[in-house]
């Protein structure tokens, strides 16, 4: 079964590594090309993620470096990895290609210059997430004490996502700031979170968040990561579903999908430790619930919010 993946960090891997790994089969990352093709991901979406310690004047320059990466080790060397721009052309692909989706994971490294912002879009950016944990400029993280949501450029963030119909996501966001975020997102998503009805992590989101996200026609991608999914004691794939379960019970059926975190994570849940191992997950659905419905957490739920298309 297809899958559409909402987030790895492999470019910030790559990029960390100065050129010495290569996309194609490097056993470091978990979501290298082989694993992915072993897994049946059909679309990956490939975050670029500045590292908070880096100083301000240096992440532009970062963020420009990992595209790079995305544009010469991750497309430029693997001709069956297709750039997608357009939310259409991943009916294009052909088989035995994978489509590639660049994404940015907080906007720490555009500061408070929205035409940097604009030129992340003309490189591909697709998806645009306001905050990692911390502070920026644009709103308060989960992991922020003060838990202030967005600032007036923030606003101007959204807005302008709007406006070029990119996505807004609400993963790592704090919870003032995430609903700022519902009061003006036209795009909303939430790229790789869980139910903290399940987990008590503010990287999760309540039973009231995922039920506004529905109601707008936001999407939850539930994400792989075991603190996120239990939170004492080893993590089974079985725990995982227990979160689509929940999100299901809100009436999210149609609207649940998978984000990883491949490569931005280091615990594991038992048989999905890279993804390769993603039919395990997808084999596990399909002991609860309709192939249909599989098929839509797997990649079709995404693609019918996207493009309207009914699969």
């Amino acid at each position: 079964m297809n899958i559409i993946d909402l987030h790895c960090d492999v470019l910030l891997k790559l990029w960390e590594a100065k050129g010495e790994l290569r996309f194609a089969d490097a056993p470091e990352l978990q979501a290298n090309k082989t694993r992915l093709q072993q897994g049946n991901v059909k679309v990956q979406f490939f975050a670029i993620f500045i590292e908070p310690y880096l100083n301000s004047d240096q992440k532009f320059q970062v963020a420009l470096e990992q595209v790079d990466y995305f544009y010469k080790e991750v497309l430029g060397k693997n001709p069956d990895m297709v750039h997608i721009k357009e939310w259409s052309e991943i009916d294009n692909l052909k088989i035995g290609q994978i489509g590639a989706v660049l994404t940015l994971e907080g906007v720490d490294a555009i500061g408070n210059d929205l035409t940097k912002l604009e030129t992340l879009y003309r490189l591909g950016v697709r998806l645009v997430g306001l905050t990692w944990n911390f502070a920026n400029l644009a709103a308060d993280g989960a992991g922020e004490p003060r838990g202030g949501g967005l600032t007036l450029f923030g606003k101007e963030v959204v807005k302008l996502n709007n406006k070029n119909q990119v996505l807004t996501d609400v993963s790592h966001l704090s919870d003032k700031a995430f609903w700022d975020v519902m009061e003006l997102a036209q795009y909303p998503i939430a790229s790789h979170s869980n139910a903290r009805a399940l987990c008590n992590s503010p990287r999760n989101l309540t039973d009231e968040m995922a039920k506004v996200m529905f109601k707008k026609g936001g999407m939850i991608h539930v994400v792989y990561h075991p603190p996120f999914i239990k939170e004492s004691g080893e993590v089974t794939i079985t725990d995982l579903v227990k979160h689509i379960d929940h999100f299901c019970s809100l009436g999210g059926v149609k609207q649940i999908g998978l984000g990883s975190d491949f490569d931005g994570i280091s615990q594991f849940v038992i048989n999905l430790e890279d993804a390769s191992k993603t039919q395990n997950l997808i084999n596990e659905l399909l002991k609860y619930y309709s192939e249909d419905e599989v098929r839509g957490f797997a990649s079709e739920n995404f693609l019918y919010h996207r493009t309207g298309v009914k699969r």
